[in-house]
């Protein structure tokens, strides 16, 4: 059986996940049902029902069950994550400390665990408890020390108004014109997820073309999101109204076009580029001189591609720090030429290699 590309596939996670083909997916992102064990009714002060999830999809008999039924669906997961793949896995106190157990024990390595801040929360009715107002997600790795994940790293760190983004996310829950309705004018689904979201997973995690595998794919937050980036899904939904829902969902959503899907790239993977080429190409020739960004320190180019600076010899980055007294430097900001504008970074002569290989 070949991989069924956007598509949902209606019936059971663990009978359906068994029918895919091994190392097939990129990335699994999963809402599995959270065990909730709620007891009764839960109301607000003026007595009225709170919507909460007491669905049979969400109830076991026991934590044994739960913890079976987990160590299941999670290792046909990893079967079909090919080994660069990765998985998140979202849950509450209720259940993400066992599912995380779980992951581990199955092989899976722990790259994250995500803090979702959720700024709208439920309040906590009974003034028992702290509201809990955050939910957990978990981002593993197939294993430990295997091929190397995908992290688009500059891509959230641009998100993220150029800081390095952290793993305390603060998002909205699913409010408004996003939350899906039934007939009845009531929600859909409890527990659907804001595409916010799945959003930044799916950003973080993926490249356009990618496909993400979600085995319990409720009303298809994980496949609009999808969709609209480019990316390919697989989605299983036991409940034949949710798949129904998601289906009609994602048909309406028009996903972005190549150029709308580019991200900032990291320069880790632009290939490298030594000094040495530098002067190979003319760009710089031995004897030029060099400058740090005040022109305070100055070295010498010479035909290696090393710097001088009187007795001291070395590379751009070396002697970058020894001038400096500095355990390190990076030479290509640290080091400038003198160009008809003033100085500048020898980076903009890595960029010109760069281009000129690429092109």
């Amino acid at each position: 059986m070949g991989l069924p590309v956007d598509t949902i596939i209606q019936g059971d996670c663990l009978e359906e996940l068994a029918k895919l083909p091994d190392r097939s997916v990129d990335l699994v992102f999963a809402d599995p049902p959270y065990n909730l064990q709620l007891g009764g009714d839960l109301l607000r002060p003026d007595n009225s029902k709170v919507d909460a999830v007491d669905d049979h999809w969400d109830q076991f008999e026991s934590f044994e069950a739960y913890d079976a039924f987990t160590r299941a669906w999670l290792k046909e997961c990893r079967r079909v994550l090919k080994d660069d793949g990765a998985i998140w896995v979202i849950g509450s106190y209720h259940n993400i400390f066992r599912v995380g157990v779980a992951v581990q024990d199955l092989g899976f390595w722990i790259l994250n665990d995500i803090v979702w801040r959720k700024s709208n929360p439920m309040p906590n009715f009974k003034g028992t408890r702290f509201t809990n107002a955050h939910e957990t997600l978990i981002w593993a790795s197939k294993s430990r020390g295997g091929r190397r994940y995908t992290f688009n790293y500059d891509a959230m760190k641009m998100a993220n108004d150029e800081l390095q983004m952290r793993s305390d996310w603060t998002l909205p829950l699913c409010t408004g014109d996003e939350r899906l309705k039934d007939e009845a004018g009531a929600k859909a689904h409890p527990t659907q997820k804001p595409e916010a979201l799945l959003h930044r997973v799916i950003m973080a995690s993926t490249r356009p073309g990618d496909v993400i595998l979600d085995p319990f794919f409720g009303t298809g937050t994980t496949g609009a999101v999808a969709r609209r980036l480019g990316r390919k899904f697989v989605g299983i939904e036991r409940e034949a109204e949710y798949a129904k829902i998601a289906k009609a969902r994602i048909a309406k959503v028009t996903p972005a076009t190549a150029e709308e899907m580019a991200v900032t790239g990291s320069k880790k993977a632009e290939p490298r580029i030594p000094f040495g080429t530098i002067v190979e190409a003319g760009l710089l020739r031995p004897g030029d001189v060099l400058y740090c960004p005040k022109g305070r320190n100055a070295a010498r180019v010479r035909a290696d591609g090393s710097l001088a600076v009187g007795e001291m010899t070395g590379s751009i980055h070396k002697v970058g720090a020894m001038v400096q007294s500095a355990p390190a430097c990076n030479g290509w900001t640290y080091w400038h030429f003198k160009s008809d504008k003033g100085l500048a970074p020898i980076d903009v002569l890595r960029a010109k290699v760069r281009s000129q290989l690429q092109a």
